[in-house]
């Protein structure tokens, strides 16, 4: 199967008691699937199966009253065109990991 890149943006509201615990929640779930690009966006290169999984987990920790979160599904050309300026050196999420 063909793996699928989503760029994953959170925006969790951590003024009300659950908030923190929400946020470390959903932070924790898409470092388990991808790589941090921002301080709330993931990129996430999966397999469909795990796909699933992921969405799943991201939605049952979401407080859709007041938190906000969006997939983006980029196709491999377009992933490939990516440009990054800054701060945070960009890993190749598809390349070698040396641990």
């Amino acid at each position: 199967m063909k793996k699928v890149t989503v760029l994953v943006c959170y925006d969790v509201q951590v003024t009300d008691a659950d908030g923190p615990r929400r946020l470390r929640r959903i932070a924790r779930a898409c470092k388990d699937h991808g790589v941090r690009v921002q301080y709330s966006v993931f990129e996430c290169v999966l397999e469909p199966k795990d796909w699933v999984v992921l969405r799943a987990r991201l939605l049952t920790e979401l407080d859709d009253s007041c938190d906000s979160l969006r997939f983006y599904f980029l196709s491999e050309d377009v992933a490939k065109k990516t440009e990054h300026h800054g701060a945070r050196v960009p890993l190749d999420v598809e390349g070698p990991l040396i641990v």
